[in-house]
């Protein structure tokens, strides 16, 4: 049986490549054009090529989001693009649009075009139709439960991709055109404003029924899987995949590392004990900002699962450096200062080979052998005594109880 995929939302090259490094088995990523996060930084042609060769080196694969619903005036140049990444050497394509799917599936290229979960595929059926229209996987809608992806994997033939963490829609995945309304930004064309999450005074006629100091939104709790990955391995789902191409590298990093450790520890033992999977969540809320909750993975969300107040995403600073080089004789690590943190501190370093370890640190000091008080400037290069695990492109952060 092929081991299940861990596929990797990115949003710059240094994402992509961050989220390989800590054991994504493919990322996905958004070109310059016809891809649904036109306010992410998105990549050229030449960045698609840099990614897909390492990517490729390291044994990883390049998904690119094609999945604008596209009215007429956006589809100029759409041909050329697709024999564009097919020059990259991409190894998949993620898409909207069944004229969009029917091109690229007629055109000479040898990527994969897998439906986009824009579609809303929630049943066997609907996977049936796109494998007879020819194609190569379809991602789930985030509104299936537990129980509907168990009754598709077993009446379908088809790769499915399951999403597991990040960002939920408060409607039916790409269908809600509020942003559209209130903003004059498509959703489905790239322009999304997360209206949803903005703050209202709720009315009923000319009364205010919202606590003025606690408005009203509409926001969903961000999804956690970690207790179903086991069983999607069972039902031989094809991908994992998380959400979040605006997310940071150290999220990223924290994240993928986490599902990474969780499947590998499936696939060699068997299963998960109560412990591993305690330590696992633990270490994934390093990273999160928000509330989290199971989606509808459990059944139809109740309101448990919403944010309707206090939802206001809280930015953390636990992540203070990374590892750029280490001289094993003087036992010295060459840290780039990314936050905050000062010297004679117990931090803890985590990377692709190495688990969440306590290092205390002593004195620390800037290139020119400047004693610090206080690391505060971000991208400054300072040195410090190592006695602990360490790795290049390791990252390093404070310990919060």
């Amino acid at each position: 049986m092929q081991k299940i995929e861990l596929l990797a939302p990115a949003g710059n090259l240094e994402k992509a490549k961050t989220a390989i490094r800590y054991g994504a088995d493919a990322v996905y990523i958004g070109g310059k054009q016809f891809s649904l996060r036109s306010r992410d930084s998105n990549f050229s042609l030449a960045d698609i090529q840099e990614l897909t060769d390492f990517a490729h080196r390291h044994g990883s694969k390049v998904h690119v989001t094609v999945n604008i619903l596209p009215h007429n005036e956006d589809l100029e140049g759409l041909k050329e693009y697709l024999l564009a990444l097919e020059e990259a050497q991409i190894d998949a394509i993620i898409v909207a649009s069944p004229y969009i799917m029917k091109l690229a599936k007629s055109l000479p290229v040898s990527y994969q075009v897998h439906v986009s979960t824009q579609h809303s595929s929630t049943n066997s059926a609907s996977v049936r139709f796109w494998q007879k229209e020819g194609m190569d996987r379809v991602v789930l809608g985030r509104e299936c439960t537990l129980e509907e992806i168990e009754a598709i994997a077993q009446h379908s033939t088809l790769p499915l991709e399951v999403f597991i963490h990040g960002g939920m829609c408060i409607a039916y995945s790409g269908r809600c055109v509020l942003s559209n309304h209130l903003t004059m930004r498509d959703a489905n064309r790239g322009g999304c404003a997360q209206s949803c999450r903005w703050k209202y005074h709720l009315m009923d006629q000319e009364q205010e029924v919202s606590d003025p100091d606690d408005l009203f939104s509409m926001s969903s709790k961000d999804l956690q899987a970690i207790p179903y990955v086991q069983k999607l391995i069972e039902l031989g789902i094809a991908s994992l995949k998380i959400e979040g191409r605006m997310k940071s590298a150290y999220y990223l990093a924290t994240v993928v590392n986490s599902y990474r450790r969780l499947i590998d520890t499936i696939y060699e033992k068997g299963s998960v004990s109560a412990e591993e999977m305690k330590a696992i969540e633990k270490e994934i809320r390093k990273a999160e900002n928000r509330q989290t909750g199971p989606g509808f993975l459990n059944g139809i969300p109740d309101d448990s699962v919403q944010l309707y107040r206090d939802h206001d995403e809280i930015v953390t600073q636990e992540y203070v450096a990374d590892v750029i080089g280490y001289d094993p004789i003087t036992k010295t690590a060459k840290l780039l200062v990314r936050n905050y943190f000062q010297p004679h501190s117990v931090l803890e370093i985590f990377g692709p080979k190495i688990i969440s370890t306590p290092v205390k640190i002593e004195e620390v000091f800037d290139e020119e052998e400047t004693l610090l008080e206080v690391c505060n400037k971000p991208m400054e290069i300072v040195y410090t005594k190592w006695d602990g695990p360490i790795e290049i492109g390791a990252m390093v952060r404070k310990i919060k109880e």
